[in-house]
């Protein structure tokens, strides 16, 4: 559960994608994955070039089989073994052809693949150093969307698109030159419609690409409702809110059909135009050729080549419009994952150094925070801990208690005063070293896919298993683990889903205890397990916390009553201070607050 007044992990990011600010950078960009497999992209190219070449040859070939074979212009009869004989020549050609394509095809998809790999690790890494703020922000449904919908559609780009471009391309000059060998005046004929095509595909593809984006966009926000409500069904539930929540789901459902109608219909118009346009060329054309044939002797054989290479002409035109549509969903894509690659990392400066030996002597002193710049959570705090000392963070929701953990870890960075741990202060320590000497122990859990011992070992990887055992017993997980089916060796999936939320709440403290750091955080830790299994968790947290550094936040108050000091917290401030007993005398709001449990015990 983020902070109170923080930003909050299940809000979601609704706001437009934009369009990319240079489009031909997002596309070098994009084309640096492949810089590895240049060799195999100029294989490919080659396959292309056979590919279409092939295909013009055979096509060209038609003129001379129908002249001089099927009508000679002298009118003697055919040569049907003439005919076989040119036919067969003509599909060695096609098959030639077919063999360039499969293995151009087989090419680039190793190609493609290889590129997303890259894209989806250089991605995966670049969130590990992410600041916390990224994922408070972002819904894990969202984050996702980064790694599905927009790298797939990348994929198809670089797939097919890349390569129909350039065979169309190669198709188009070489067909044109045929065409201008065969008839240049009919050549004219076929050019005048050629930028019409043009202008009509680009008119449409950029209004696609419009309405693509708002397709990414919507789709990320349905998939981020639908992460976020399945895994809280329970409350869901609980509270009646199922048709609240299927009127909300409606909506954002709505919204991503009306945003894929449009999306659907701009790009699949596309087809339609441009063979319409196609069919308006292959017609006059031909009308042009007859009367050539008629008015002055244009052979048969070349006006059928010639109304085969019109359709040619046309068809990669109109394809390489229909591709402009997939690039610019792709683009779309690709400018969502970068603007996730270009966030700055976790801030790190030349004064960072790391830290040996940590004793656990923790200073804040005079710490003001807030995670927006127009509301302050935390107000000119001040907090010592001597090594060893257990120190409890106690007060309402809100009161900032969760945040000076936050702060204290450096997820977030604070805005004035300073926090020292042995006198050192923490934003001139390297956050791995800093976080490696303190222990977290949240209210939320999470297990990670694997054995119960893995993920005990989470704490430190090079413990023993005896020492796994050990930090087992400490916290108390020990006797739950003996009676799972395979014991230490049973496979958690799902986060855990096969324990109970306070087992899984006892690994994650059993993982704390392996981890031997100076300084601990327990952030609600007991609070998810019942009065009987929390004595024993309180009776390993003290061997626990033994010359450990303590911050402990809780409500239930009567886990820390031997507590060396507790802050009393209101509205980021702290308005008491002192043992639990130093505070009953004052009968202040901690009284309040102790008193108020005992009664509800």
């Amino acid at each position: 559960m983020p902070p109170m007044g923080g930003p909050g992990r299940n809000a979601r990011n609704s706001g437009p994608i934009k369009k990319p600010k240079n489009t031909k950078a997002a596309l070098k960009r994009l084309m640096g994955y492949t810089r590895e497999d240049r060799g195999r992209m100029v294989f490919a190219f080659i396959c292309v070039l056979l590919s279409s070449a092939s295909t013009l040859t055979a096509s060209y070939m038609l003129r001379p089989i129908i002249n001089n074979f099927i009508s000679p212009p002298d009118g003697s009869p055919g040569d049907i073994p003439g005919l076989l004989r040119g036919l067969l020549v003509m599909a060695a050609v096609y098959l030639v052809g077919v063999a360039a394509t499969y293995f151009q095809s087989r090419t680039m998809i190793s190609v493609s693949q290889r590129a997303l790999s890259r894209i989806r690790a250089e991605l995966f890494e670049k969130m590990q150093r992410l600041p916390v703020r990224f994922f408070d922000t972002h819904t894990t449904g969202e984050v996702m969307s980064r790694y599905t919908n927009d790298v797939d559609t990348i994929g198809e780009m670089l797939n097919n698109t890349i390569v129909q471009i350039i065979s169309g391309t190669i198709s188009i000059v070489g067909t044109l030159c045929l065409m201008l060998y065969t008839n240049v005046w009919l050549t004219i004929v076929t050019l005048v419609m050629a930028p019409i095509m043009a202008k009509v595909g680009t008119a449409i593809a950029a209004r696609s690409r419009r309405h693509f984006g708002a397709q990414q966009e919507a789709l990320g926000e349905v998939n981020g409702y639908i992460e976020e409500h399945v895994t809280g069904q329970k409350v869901i539930k609980v509270f009646c809110h199922e048709d609240k929540s299927v009127e909300e789901f409606s909506e954002l459902n709505d919204k991503l059909r009306n945003a894929q109608v449009m999306a659907q219909f701009a790009g699949g118009i596309m087809g339609p135009a441009m063979n319409a346009m196609s069919q308006v060329n292959y017609t006059l054309t031909s009308c042009v050729g007859a009367l050539f044939c008629v008015l002055r002797g244009f052979d048969v054989g070349g006006l059928t080549v010639f109304v085969n290479f019109s359709r040619q002409f046309s068809r990669p035109i109109n394809e390489f419009a229909q591709q402009l549509t997939i690039v610019m969903s792709a683009l779309a894509g690709a400018e969502r994952v970068f603007n996730v690659m270009d966030i700055e990392p976790e801030s790190v400066s030349e004064d960072e150094k790391p830290v040996d030996n940590v004793k656990g002597d923790v200073v804040i002193n005079d710490v003001t925070f807030g995670y927006n710049p127009d509301k302050m959570i935390l107000k000119d705090v001040s907090i010592y801990a001597h090594p060893g000392q257990k120190i409890a963070l106690v007060g309402s929701t809100g009161a900032g208690k969760t945040t000076i953990t936050n702060l204290i870890t450096r997820f977030y960075d604070i805005d004035k005063g300073e926090i020292t741990v042995d006198g050192v202060n923490i934003e001139n320590i390297t956050r791995d070293s800093l976080r490696k000497n303190i222990a977290v122990v949240l209210q939320d859990t999470h297990l990670f896919t694997g054995t119960v011992m893995e993920n005990i070992r989470y704490g430190r990887l090079d413990a023993s298993d005896d020492e796994v055992r050990a930090a087992a017993l400490t916290s108390s997980a020990h006797g739950f683990i003996r009676h799972l089916p395979d014991g230490y060796d049973t496979v958690l999936e799902g986060d855990g889903s096969n324990l109970s939320q306070g087992q899984r709440q006892l690994l994650n403290i059993a993982r704390a205890a392996l981890s031997k750091a100076p300084i601990l955080v327990l952030d609600e830790a007991t609070s998810s397990v019942d009065t009987m299994t929390e004595k024993h968790i309180n009776d390993g947290m003290d061997k626990l916390m033994e010359n450990r550094t303590t911050f402990v936040i809780a409500h239930r108050l009567s886990t820390i009553r031997n507590a060396d000091a507790i802050m009393v917290l209101e509205h980021g401030e702290i308005i008491e201070r002192g043992t639990h007993e130093e505070l009953l005398a004052k009968k202040g709001r901690y009284y309040e607050l102790y008193t108020g449990i005992k009664e509800l015990d």
